[in-house]
């Protein structure tokens, strides 16, 4: 891989991001540092971190609000394929990937760029992300991982950084290692590493303790259309209102909290903590509609796919080819897939119990017991009989 000349780097505002700065300019020859921030719902107030990465010497510092492509285009693809990854973690930070990796390109793009650079590690499964994403999108581009290689322990990180004028924290850092958006948040490191350890209550922000829940049941009505969330309570909600208002709600009720050891692609496990409370309640209530509206053999075969599905998102191939083909696939399966979700949210749990489409499969004269029955009981005798006919037959020609 030969040197570039004008990179453009994802930039956080944090250390690892700030000293990639000076890092590529006296280490690797680099001649220009455009960095780009992308406001993902993240909370934090950005102009901060754009003047910090002019101070640390970047050629010109981007900050762009893609929060409303971030639900849209990515959030609600995954809702549509009930994405769980080992069938807990939503997604959360995976999704954000490619959608930054998308920026890099654009902007390298406009700018004349020939290389992207981040300041992932080797040992995260951000950095495949990042890599096959830009290779995906635009197989010419370099890419640069600084932090990747210069083997420098954080101590040293910041010394080095402070040579060149960027300032060590001010305050004594968090133990914990945490990425931020607005579809939740991901902690990990300090005690955290010990997975016999209960998390500390210091480190949620989404989600209360249950011991501080409302002791009284809240209940919400989430509409869908075509698999995609629109409303709640009946209001009408574009897709960062819904997210933010469901993160809220369903917070305030204690769920979303995922404690998970999770197998990473780079082949290590790490113990990773997860606030997820909007994705986790969606996710439950997209679901449930779609066994009413849904046949079985589709709601069925739709579980391999999702897994599939899920697999290859975390595994940083969301610009993949077979991507491509189960998206075409879940959206076809989503046609009929509208409706209301009935849910009682109390003490971390958001029970189902209630659901409506005009779609509904659900057949009350056929599944009633009650005297209105339509179904025809003489004619299960005879489907038994030719259903369980090669048992049968297996089953004299073995005595």
């Amino acid at each position: 891989m030969g040197r570039a000349k004008k990179v453009v780097l994802a930039y956080s505002g944090g250390v690892d991001t700030s000293v990639c700065i000076p890092y590529l300019k006296q280490e690797w020859g680099v001649e220009e540092v455009i960095t780009l921030a992308a406001d993902l719902g993240q909370g934090e107030e950005l102009e901060p971190i754009r003047e910090k990465a002019l101070k640390s010497g970047a050629s010109e510092s981007l900050v762009v609000d893609v929060k409303d492509s971030f639900i849209k285009d990515y959030a609600f693809s995954a809702i549509q394929a009930n994405a769980l990854y080992e069938n807990r973690y939503p997604l959360g930070t995976a999704l954000a990937r490619p959608l930054i990796a998308k920026l890099l390109v654009e902007v390298a793009q406009q700018y004349g760029a020939d290389a992207i650079a981040h300041g992932c590690t080797g040992k995260g499964n951000d950095q495949v992300r990042f890599d096959v994403s830009t290779a995906a999108l635009n197989p010419n581009l370099k890419i640069l991982a600084p932090a990747r290689e210069w083997g420098m322990s954080r101590e040293e990180t910041i010394a080095y950084g402070e040579r060149f004028g960027i300032p060590a924290p001010v305050k004594k850092s968090s133990p914990y290692s945490i990425d931020k958006n607005l579809l939740g948040r991901s902690i990990e490191a300090g005690v955290l590493e010990d997975p016999a350890i209960e998390p500390p209550e210091e480190i949620y922000e989404m989600t209360k303790a249950i011991s501080d829940t409302p002791n009284e049941p809240e209940y919400i009505e989430i509409g869908f259309t075509k698999g995609v969330p629109t409303s709640i309570n009946g209001q009408p909600k574009n897709p960062v209102e819904l997210i933010e208002a469901l993160n809220l709600v369903a917070g305030n009720h204690g769920i979303g909290r995922i404690d998970m050891i999770e197998n990473r692609l780079v082949g290590i496990k790490s113990r990773e903590i997860y606030e997820s409370p909007a994705m986790v309640v969606l996710i439950n209530a997209h679901r449930d509609l779609e066994s009413l509206t849904l046949t079985a053999d589709v709601t069925q075969y739709k579980r391999g796919i999702e897994q599939t599905y899920t697999q290859i998102v975390y595994n940083g191939l969301w610009y993949s080819p077979l991507k491509v083909a189960l998206d075409a696939f879940i959206q076809k399966t989503q046609e009929r897939v509208s409706g209301t979700v009935r849910l009682k949210l109390f003490k971390g749990n958001a029970t189902i119990v209630g659901r409506h489409s005009e779609n509904s499969l659900y057949t009350p004269d056929l599944a009633t017991y009650s005297s209105e029955d339509q179904f025809d009981h003489k004619a299960a005798e005879g489907f038994i009989y030719v259903w369980g006919l090669p048992t049968r037959v297996w089953s004299q020609n073995g005595k």
